[in-house]
């Protein structure tokens, strides 16, 4: 084979590969590409839990709306105020994003016996103070923090008043319907703390609203 030859059959080669490329894995810019979904949405158990406002809050208050919640406690030293500041960062943008059904965040306490209502609201105030801060009984708070996909566990005695918190670092996803419908997973970098990555929930979330 002389050097025309070569050169054809590698354009042709290169053409091809180009073609397979886009046809059966095309770039797709209108589905979300940093939400990990689920296989179906999942429904959520009842529950009743109380609002920094010290308003009841069930499934009701999550119908009507696309909810990004976030599991924690107020008193975490690190990940739950990093990630509720990363989300006061895009909140105006997700809040002004054209959709029949606004965004709203939810902070949902894992921490009981320290997170009041009152404190609640104090905390959220202070990154957004349109933030939902929401808490109650364990034997509610466990079975709805389990069917998100996520989880929690009290690190050591509560007989400590300064006793940690294990918990998932994720932002999930629920639709207007109260299903869960997926999660925004922390990134994990040695060094560094686990978070979800603001800027690309905000990319997808303007996707999903659509």
């Amino acid at each position: 084979m002389n050097k025309l030859q070569a050169g054809i059959v590698a354009a042709i080669a290169l053409g091809l590969g180009i073609f397979v490329a886009l046809t059966i894995s095309p770039p797709s810019s209108d589905e979300p590409q940093y939400l990990s979904l689920y296989p179906q949405p999942r429904a959520l158990p009842e529950f009743e839990l109380v609002d920094n406002h010290q308003q009841a809050f069930t499934t009701s208050q999550l119908k009507g709306h696309w909810s990004l919640v976030f599991v924690g406690y107020t008193f975490c030293p690190d990940i739950c105020p990093t990630t509720l500041a990363e989300l006061s960062s895009i909140y105006p943008k997700l809040v002004a994003l054209p959709s029949e059904h606004p965004v709203q965040v939810v902070f949902l306490s894992v921490d009981p016996q320290r997170d009041t209502p009152e404190r609640l609201n104090e905390y959220v105030n202070f990154f957004e103070p349109e933030f939902i801060g929401v808490s109650g009984e364990h034997k509610y708070l466990f079975p709805l923090v389990k069917a998100m996909g996520m989880m929690y566990s009290m690190s050591e005695s509560t007989d400590n008043p300064n006793y940690l918190v294990d918990h998932s670092s994720s932002v999930v996803l629920v639709n207007p319907q109260a299903q869960v419908i997926g999660r925004f997973k922390a990134k994990f970098e040695p060094g560094k703390i686990a978070l979800s990555d603001s800027q690309l929930i905000l990319a997808d979330m303007a996707l999903i609203t659509e």
